[in-house]
């Protein structure tokens, strides 16, 4: 039996009940490659689940074979809160459900390296598609 890596998740949390705030804007802070070869940058601002981004590693990590290294540029660090089923209107605010990581567009979500040029953009196609936003492959340019 194999045994399952646990989704990220804040160890702990200033406040344990977020409102939603806006995903509006372009990003800033994180809209360069830092570490890797290749990248994956958000094309659209969404929320990003923690469920969302272990389905992407997995699939990228799988298809790699265990070789290169990959990098996570983002955290889910936003709780996310629900209601049970049929509860009704008012007495409250829900129980946190899970969490997410804000990304907006330029945001680089992923990076990758020590792999060759075709299993690269292959395993990034990969993760690319377990994201519910359009993203686009990304390569540093080579200093010669």
């Amino acid at each position: 039996k194999y045994k399952t890596m646990p989704l990220l998740n804040p160890k702990k949390v200033k406040h344990r009940k977020h409102q939603k705030g806006s995903v509006r804007g372009v990003s800033v802070a994180g809209s360069t490659l830092a570490f890797g070869q290749y990248g994956l940058r958000a094309m659209e601002s969404r929320w990003i689940t923690a469920r969302q981004l272990e389905a992407a590693r997995r699939a990228m990590t799988r298809y790699m074979q265990r070789s290169g290294k990959v990098w996570i540029r983002v955290f889910p660090d936003k709780p996310i809160t629900k209601k049970g089923a049929e509860v009704p209107m008012g007495s409250g605010k829900g129980a946190v459900d899970h969490f997410v990581a804000v990304v907006r567009r330029g945001k680089i979500l992923l990076e990758i390296d020590g792999l060759d040029d075709v299993t690269s953009r292959r395993a990034m196609r990969l993760a690319a598609d377990k994201f519910p936003i359009h993203t686009t492959l990304v390569k540093k340019e080579s200093s010669l």
